[in-house]
């Protein structure tokens, strides 16, 4: 008897579920985004205001979590913009070629989106083991299309 080949019967993630991967990548990077952004607003209500001195009082610290509130900012917005690209899908060149313009013009390198995808694919909501393997799929793809 004859072993049975895998590939003759499951061909892998078809198209429908490389959409719905990428509809639920997109989902959590802004889950991500939201995240970063909250942190930024709280970091930025430490600062003083005109009529405030807020509560932290030295200068070097007030730098600090200026710098920090700003930097959270522009993760959120970094990862917004993520998300739109990769939400309706696309050829991950493409796409990767997209998502590091993006990263450079925030003033970032494009490499600082692949942990951030990587934990994306990890985050799904389902237990529908194809969405994950797509999920893990798009994302490989997409951070070779970004180093490379």
């Amino acid at each position: 008897m004859e072993p049975m080949v895998v590939e003759e019967f499951f061909g892998g993630p078809g198209p429908e579920d490389m959409a719905n991967a990428a509809a639920a990548i997109a989902q959590a990077l802004r889950q991500f985004a939201a995240t970063e952004a909250q942190a930024a607003a709280g970091l930025r209500a430490c600062l003083p205001t005109p009529t405030e001195a807020g509560p932290i009082s030295d200068v070097r610290r007030l730098r600090a979590v200026s710098a920090a509130a700003g930097e959270a900012a522009i993760r959120a917005a970094l990862l917004l913009e993520a998300a739109d690209i990769i939400a309706p899908g696309g050829p991950a060149p493409e796409l990767g070629a997209a998502l590091a313009a993006a990263t450079k013009r925030v003033g970032l390198p494009p490499a600082v989106l692949v942990p951030l995808l990587r934990a994306a694919a990890l985050s799904l909501p389902t237990d529908d083991a194809s969405a994950r393997i797509a999920a893990a799929i798009r994302v490989q793809d997409l951070a070779a299309a970004i180093a490379g």
